[in-house]
């Protein structure tokens, strides 16, 4: 059958309504692979930026959030962390990789044993194994994160601007950001280009790498 057209009102209500019982990740993927968000009703979020990629926040309680990010081409998030948290990602509109990630050992690994956080970060000697490239245009498979499956990275991919729908469960203020040249890892403090649509302030998404001596990554194609 054809996904249902639905608006992201209608998302984030029908969203509210599963918040009596745990939200699980295959059930919210059911969901969410059933359905076609309207373009229209995305556009009070669309908000693009010349300088990263934006997140404007659509709704947050304390069960979930839901963001808009837009993307201009050669746009792309560090390798992060999700803080153990659910994700899902529906492409809407462009092209977009997910590369996957595993951790595999740190010089600091003490710092995951901290309540509330995967991780306090802060290592200096980080090793992960890169794993599949996923490709996600709209229609396609919905990207999705999990307990186990946490750490990836997305890269706009073609000439044309892309927008996404993410939801997280639960709310997510910060991650673990990695740069595999100098093989450190921070805590990244989140923060959004828009609230409910209305812009906050045109710099308030930090760069993505405070590390000294960064360099950025290839697109991958």
């Amino acid at each position: 059958m054809p996904p249902k057209v639905v608006s992201v009102g209608d998302v984030v209500e029908t969203l509210r309504g599963f918040e009596s019982e745990p939200f699980t990740r295959d059930r919210i993927l059911d969901f969410l692979s059933g359905v076609e968000v309207e373009r229209a009703s995305l556009e009070p979020y669309a908000h693009f930026s010349p300088d990263r990629y934006t997140r404007n926040l659509v709704h947050a309680d304390d069960v979930f959030e839901l963001m808009v990010l837009c993307w201009q081409p050669g746009q792309r998030t560090p390798i992060h962390s999700h803080n153990g948290q659910l994700g899902w990602m529906v492409t809407v509109r462009g092209a977009l990789a997910v590369v996957e990630y595993k951790y595999v050992g740190c010089n600091a690994p003490q710092n995951q044993q901290v309540s509330g956080l995967d991780c306090l970060a802060g290592a200096t000697e980080i090793h992960l194994d890169r794993g599949p490239v996923h490709e996600c245009a709209p229609g396609g498979p919905v990207a999705t994160v999990d307990k186990t499956h946490t750490i990836h990275q997305v890269v706009v991919q073609g000439r044309e601007p892309a927008v996404s729908l993410h939801l997280y469960s639960r709310p997510i203020e910060s991650c673990v950001a990695y740069d595999l040249k100098q093989r450190r890892c921070w805590r990244r403090q989140l923060s959004f280009h828009s609230r409910y649509g209305q812009v906050v302030a045109e710099v308030e998404t930090p760069p993505a790498a405070p590390v000294p001596g960064r360099r950025e990554l290839p697109v991958i194609r």
